[in-house]
């Protein structure tokens, strides 16, 4: 996909772009966001193993104007690395809103971890939900993004009158 369509997307004045990259599928995400002092919280919480650092989710802060942005624009697309997140609220209270999100529970009541920041999750998922749950799972967020199953094209993800709202983004759009 287009570069910089995909940044015209992403990128604007009236809110913040947040990744949640997933560390199994990013190679040497902790270094690379250490490295590059990128802002990022690990959506796991207590004490890690270091192969679990390795592994977890993190919620990374994408300036317009930041070498790590361009390389995850760059090498994200057909890799399934994670989802693009705009939203007003600080990086702490969207920390906050998807940790909530990370465990669900089966039909029986035993907890599962929610890997909603896999694009091909989030992507099935979404369509599922009813008003209620699209609430609860965006919270704050003004917008999800997604890589197509095509990988040519970008796929956004809002509410609009309490209903789930799906564009595909590519060159015409």
């Amino acid at each position: 996909m287009d570069q910089q369509l995909v940044r015209q997307h992403l990128f604007n004045n009236r809110t913040q772009l947040y990744g949640v990259l997933d560390g199994v599928m990013v190679p040497d995400l902790p270094n690379r966001l250490y490295k590059g002092q990128v802002p990022n919280y690990c959506l796991l919480t207590g004490d890690l193993t270091p192969d679990m650092i390795y592994a977890a989710p993190y919620l990374v802060y994408l300036s317009p104007d930041s070498k790590f942005a361009d390389w995850v624009l760059e090498e994200s697309f057909g890799k399934h690395w994670g989802i693009f997140v705009q939203s007003p609220r600080s990086m702490i209270e969207m920390r906050r809103h998807f940790r909530a999100l990370m465990q669900t529970y089966d039909e029986r009541g035993n907890p599962m971890k929610f890997r909603f920041y896999d694009p091909r999750v989030l992507g099935k998922f979404l369509p599922t939900c009813n008003g209620g749950e699209l609430k609860t799972l965006f919270g704050e967020v003004s917008a999800f993004y997604t890589e197509a199953e095509t990988n040519d094209a970008l796929v956004r993800y809002r509410i609009d009158n309490g209903k789930l709202d799906t564009t595909v983004l590519n060159k015409e759009s």
